[in-house]
């Protein structure tokens, strides 16, 4: 019996391969590029698109249990559907689906809409699904890592409602933990639902009292400037998605992404250990960088 699993090189997708091969569960990966294929031993690779039909029919091949995640694209709510009806055709009754916290509310930012669409579709369709719906990513501030270590700011315009910002690495290990659970069940599994939030939810001037305490030196929220994020996500990414990403900002700003009760429990549960911080990923962040003051020899190795 094996387990697929989608965009399998990514932030979320490498951590559920490595948790599923660790837990000794059999591990099929779906890969456009094969070179990009470094994933622990006994990991099957299949080549394929989740727009190319063909390579999914072959990919889906003696599946019994989906992974499905979309990265954002102009199309990723095509090629959720396209995967799901797939696995559909194939006979796979186990899946697990990752949508995003609060894609009801979130109902302009287009990668939010098109997940829940694909919710819904999952739900009116009767699939055996989990929907794991994560917070914030907190390892997003990777990519601002420089501009809090060099300028001396928290530039994320996060507002100050608050975010329940999550570990990529929880998110990993609990996606396969519920593929397992899936995969091991007599029977295919009712629908579910899941939150995945970290243990604190986060105000921009909370992020930047946490990057305070952890450099040493004082760390200042600039504020709320969606607009600027639009123009710096530019420089890096098309302009359709550096937009997709003001729209998602705006709606922490007067929304912001919070758990309900009982979430941090349930997952604390899950995985038998608390949840980790946004404080130990800061930590892990500012022993990587080497501060002013200190001489080249004190460097620390880098965080993961």
């Amino acid at each position: 019996m094996t387990i697929l699993v989608t965009g399998a090189t990514g932030t979320v997708g490498r951590q559920v391969v490595e948790q599923l091969a660790k837990r000794g569960a059999d591990v099929r990966a779906l890969v456009r590029d094969p070179a990009k294929a470094d994933f622990p031993a006994g990991v099957a690779v299949a080549p394929g698109d989740l727009l190319d039909v063909d390579s999914l029919r072959s990919a889906f091949s003696g599946v019994s249990t989906l992974f499905l995640l979309n990265a954002v694209a102009p199309d990723e709510f095509t090629q959720a559907l396209i995967a799901l009806n797939l696995a559909r055709e194939a006979g796979i009754e186990r899946i697990v689906y990752l949508s995003v916290i609060h894609s009801d509310l979130y109902v302009n930012v287009p990668h939010f809409a098109g997940k829940f669409a694909v919710e819904r579709m999952i739900e009116q369709m009767g699939l055996n699904a989990t929907i794991l719906r994560p917070a914030y990513f907190m390892n997003n501030d990777l990519t601002i890592k420089d501009v809090v270590t060099g300028h001396g700011v928290y530039p994320m315009p996060i507002g100050g409602k608050g975010l329940a910002m999550i570990d990529a690495r929880d998110i990993g290990e609990i996606a396969a933990i519920e593929l397992i659970r899936r995969e091991q069940a007599a029977a295919p599994l009712p629908l579910d639902r899941i939150n995945l939030v970290g243990p604190d939810t986060l105000t921009g001037a909370d992020a930047a009292a946490i990057w305070t305490e952890v450099l040493g030196r004082p760390i200042a929220y600039p504020g709320d400037d969606t607009a600027g994020l639009e123009q710096n996500l530019r420089q890096f990414m098309p302009s359709w998605m550096a937009f997709d990403m003001r729209l998602m900002s705006e709606r922490f700003l007067t929304e912001g992404m919070l758990p309900e009760a009982g979430d941090v429990a349930r997952l604390t549960t899950l995985l038998g250990r608390p949840l980790r911080s946004y404080r130990d990923f800061a930590a892990e962040i500012a022993t990587s960088v080497q501060r002013p003051s200190e001489p080249q020899h004190s460097r620390q190795g880098t965080s993961s």
